[in-house]
């Protein structure tokens, strides 16, 4: 699946021939990634297209319309940083140094569609990392010039330290020790400002500290100021950089309060005081730490993500006034399992975090393991009720491979929903170095998963209304799948989809909603509210020859007319299957039913399609209407799709509405339907006032 499912890949693609074109896209979007493609004939359409956003160019090397050559010098020429693929038909080493020699970044086999996805990704995500290097350098930039603007105004007194200098102090700092300017202490030894019975002992420190020790936490000792008063201060060190030399910041403060008072103070800023555990500030700032030793010194360790069970049906059981009691009874059982090398916190509301240092793959599931044991083993004390509470946990191998405090959290989080979402009381722990052993566990258990939502029917279907603007007052709406994990949670079928097609489940899914659809139009037509809904079918239909037959027996065992089932299909599926995709038209047809393509308008030339196959609607994809208000592009197509589109007599579905704004472009455009959260959100009932 695509790395990038937020992101549509602005693609360029120069080939001969608009079939090669398609079929390089459709199999790009067959692996999960959103395209949105572009293609130049001539030299004059790759000029117009350069001028745009573009993430990509896949040039075939032998074509004729455009030489090769001459799209790697117009790319030059553009001054972007956009990288070039070479799409050959064979490969041997003068093809592959000619292509380089050129200025390609790679080249890719158009008959081998794994290895020119491959290809594909990687030149994606290495783009991606320069333009995320380049927005982080000027963030840095601008960070450096808040920051110093900052610090120059802070009252705590900080100060950068360089082999021992001064290199820069700010104001609260010179007033502490007595000086008028920076000027004054500039080049000066951090050890003047020590006094005397507490050189060496910091000499020592700063040596350790320059060979790259970690600093204490707080360092407390006498300090001088210029006229040579004594006062007792504490010092805080952190690793920075100043003007891009490495250097300490240093926080010099004076000692206002008793020792004892001031670190029970500070180990309350630390704590949540519901649990007593550390709260997510201080947890996060662990972590941060852990994250960095193992980028810099390879280090191992373990974050595990804890989240009861069922935990709105506890909160139901046990009433709201009594989670906190809960929580702290959870706290308390999961502080009794961790030793000297783990500490746990307070996350979120209801999710509890442990962090496990110097720990390997697996150590970090030993300990899931027994934390999972613990919580099913025995019932939770919860004030003066007791209940049965397990977790779903969700883990990271911290390693060089995944040292980033953002994938971190992310793939924990993930983990925690997956176990939540195939039953719970289980964990998923992430092993960037064995991912693929992850990856099988995590797919059985989907496969298993899906499976007993087959036999034991648990996907259910959601409707969003679907509002005429053309004054059409049918009740019409489009289903929503949703996969019942049984505790009230809902799984979305993203989470699901790609697994049960790797897995041949397409097909049972198909029917599985075709025939529940069918089911309750049936009866809402006996409750006298005739409703047309729309129903999203997959490939697999269009490789199902006995799928006609059985939506045929459906109708006609819940007395329903073909004419209330819209039947909708990817654009770019139909593209590549046309000829399936004439069949299954023709299919449907003897029964009266309806065939919509979804997704429409981003393939290189969509009205092609409708040629060969004339569907009765067409939903415009969702990426036209995003924005809509600030895009005129998108608007100017929107117009053009349903201008041609009424030629043809079909009608069109703008879906993904989200402001007032926006209904009125489409309503300008000539759109025929709408849908989407503006509007009404998807719900288990079918109760909306079309009137």
């Amino acid at each position: 699946m695509s790395k990038k499912p937020e992101n549509a890949l602005r693609l360029l693609i120069v080939d001969d021939r608009v079939e090669d074109a398609e079929a390089i896209v459709s199999g790009l979007r067959n692996a999960g990634i959103a395209v949105r493609p572009l293609r130049a004939a001539d030299a004059d359409e790759l000029t117009t297209v350069l001028g745009q956003p573009i993430d990509l160019v896949l040039a075939a090397q032998k074509a004729n319309g455009l030489p090769f050559a001459e799209v790697l010098q117009q790319v030059v020429a553009s001054g972007k940083d956009l990288p070039v693929i070479a799409v050959a038909d064979n490969l041997d080493e003068a093809t592959y140094l000619d292509a380089l020699a050129a200025g390609a970044r790679t080249v890719a086999l158009r008959n081998k569609p794994h290895q020119l996805l491959a290809s594909v990704r990687t030149q994606w995500a290495d783009l991606d990392a320069r333009r995320a290097q380049r927005r982080l350098e000027a963030r840095v930039r601008e960070t450096e010039r808040r920051c110093d603007a900052l610090i120059e105004s802070s009252r705590d007194p900080i100060a950068y330290i360089h082999e021992g200098m001064h290199i820069r102090a700010n104001a609260a700092y010179l007033e502490m020790f007595g000086y008028d300017s920076f000027e004054d202490v500039e080049g000066m030894s951090l050890l003047d400002m020590v006094g005397p019975q507490h050189v060496e002992d910091f000499k020592q420190l700063l040596k350790s500290l320059s060979k790259g020790d970690p600093p204490p936490p707080r360092y407390e000792l006498e300090a001088r100021d210029i006229e040579g008063n004594a006062f007792p201060a504490s010092m805080e060190f952190t690793q920075a950089q100043y003007e891009g030399e490495p250097c300490l910041q240093v926080v010099f403060r004076r000692q206002e309060l008793d020792a004892g008072l001031a670190q029970e103070l500070e180990e309350l800023r630390q704590r949540d005081q519901v649990t007593g555990l550390l709260n997510r500030p201080t947890f996060l700032r662990a972590l941060e730490d852990a994250v960095d030793d193992a980028a810099e010194n390879h280090g191992q360790h373990g974050l595990l993500m804890i989240e009861p069970d069922h935990y709105q049906r506890l909160l139901h059981e046990i009433g709201l006034d009594s989670a906190d009691a809960m929580l702290e009874a959870i706290a308390g059982r999961l502080q009794g399992l961790l030793g000297d090398k783990a500490i746990a916190a307070r996350f979120s509301e209801h999710t509890l975090a442990v962090l496990l240092k110097d720990s390997d793959y697996e150590s970090t599931v030993a300990l899931a393991d027994r934390i999972r044991d613990a919580f099913a083993a025995q019932l939770f004390p919860i004030g003066s009720r007791s209940s049965v509470i397990t977790a779903s946990i969700g883990g990271v191998q911290i390693g060089e491979k995944i040292a980033s405090v953002a994938q971190v959290l992310a793939k924990a989080t993930q983990g925690v929903e997956s176990s939540i979402g195939v039953g719970g009381n289980r964990h998923e722990i992430f092993d960037p170095s064995a991912v693929d052993r992850a990856e099988e566990e995590h797919i059985r258990a989907w496969v298993a998963r899906l499976r007993d939502a087959l036999d034991n029917q648990r996907f259910v279907l959601h409707y969003q209304p679907v509002i005429s603007l053309q004054g059409d007052t049918g009740a019409v709406y489009e289903t929503l799948l949703r996969l019942d994990s049984g505790d009230g949670e809902l799984i979305m079928p993203g989470n699901f989809l790609q697994i049960a097609e790797e897995h041949g489940l397409l097909g049972e899914i198909d029917r599985r909603v075709i025939g529940h659809a069918i089911e309750v139009i049936g009866q809402r037509m006996k409750a006298n509210k005739p409703t047309t809904l729309l129903v999203k079918v997959s490939q697999a239909a269009l490789d199902d020859g006995t799928l006609g037959k059985f939506i045929g027996e459906q109708l006609l065992a819940h007395g329903v007319p073909g004419e209330y089932l819209v039947l909708q299909l990817p654009e770019a599926k139909v593209f590549t299957h046309l000829k399936a995709a004439q069949a299954f038209a023709t299919a449907i047809g003897q029964h009266d039913c309806r065939l919509a393509l979804e997704q429409f308008g981003v393939g290189l030339d969509s009205f092609q399609l409708l040629a060969h196959l004339q569907p009765h609607l067409l939903k415009i994809d969702r990426s036209f209407v995003d924005e809509l208000p600030r895009n005129a592009d998108n608007q100017k197509r929107i117009v053009e799709i349903t201008r041609r589109a009424r030629e043809l007599g079909i009608r069109t579905i703008a879906e993904f509405v989200q402001d007032a704004a926006s209904m009125s472009i489409l309503f300008t455009s000539g759109v025929d339907y709408v849908e989407g959260h503006f509007l009404a959100t998807a719900s288990p009932q079918m109760n909306y006032d079309f009137e």
